[in-house]
This record gives C-alpha cells, sequence and structure tokens, in this order.
C-alpha cells in the first residue's frame, strides 16, 4: 500500500514564500533533489506526521540559479552545495557555501550539460 505524495509545481519566485510556509507548519526537510531534463527539476521534500509534501520547481538549462533556503532550513546547506557541484547550478544566498569545493570530482559539474562545465581534467575548465 502506498501513501499519496502531494507535488506542488512552483516558480522559483514562489519557492521562498512556500517554503516558509511549510517551516511554520511544522514540516521538517527530507531532501533536495535535482535532475536533468529538458530543465532541470528541483524537488524540495518535506514531512510532517508521515505525510509527504512535495515542493517543485524547473528552471531552464542555461545560466541556472536558484534562491537558498538556508535562511529558513539550515541543514540545506548540504543539499545546495551538492546541487551546485554536480549540476553546476548556482545557489543565490547559501549560508555555508563550499564554492564548488563540496565534492572532490574529476570534472566539474558532472551532470551539467554546459559544455564548459564538461571540461576534462587538465584542459583548464575543471
Amino acid at each position: 500500500m502506498f501513501e499519496e505524495q502531494e507535488i506542488i509545481d512552483l516558480t522559483k519566485e514562489e519557492m521562498l514564500k512556500r517554503v516558509r510556509g511549510v517551516f511554520d507548519e511544522g514540516y521538517r526537510l527530507v531532501q533536495i533533489g535535482c535532475t536533468r531534463g529538458e530543465t532541470y527539476q528541483i524537488d524540495y521534500t518535506f514531512d510532517k506526521a508521515y505525510k509527504f509534501l512535495d515542493l517543485r520547481i524547473n528552471i531552464p538549462l542555461d545560466d541556472p540559479e536558484l534562491p537558498s533556503i538556508t535562511g529558513i532550513y539550515d541543514c540545506a546547506f548540504v543539499y545546495e552545495n551538492e546541487i551546485h557541484d554536480l549540476f553546476g547550478i548556482k545557489v543565490a544566498g547559501i549560508n555555508v557555501d563550499y564554492k564548488g569545493k563540496f565534492y572532490r570530482i574529476p570534472v566539474k559539474a558532472p551532470f551539467s550539460t554546459s559544455e564548459a562545465a564538461q571540461g576534462e581534467p587538465g584542459s583548464g575548465k575543471e
């Protein structure tokens, strides 16, 4: 038996207000996940009383940027640094910013579609 999970699509402009609302309602942050397709899909998953709520935003692949939610959920810095390092998405206003050094990986932003971010080690683009 699977429980329904509510998924709410938002714009990135609506996101901070909505995240503040779920925080004020007592939800805890479970995870932030990112996938790449025609856009970057970022899912913010929250839980309250064993019920999941998912806030989803899509941002363009070219020059992607997100506002940080670390001003609301401090622990989000881990997910936001990961998204920056693996996808090349800029996170504006992050409280603890590793500046692209959260992971030690040979290729910068390996899940990005940007050619510059796909530089080979030693090419000067990493």
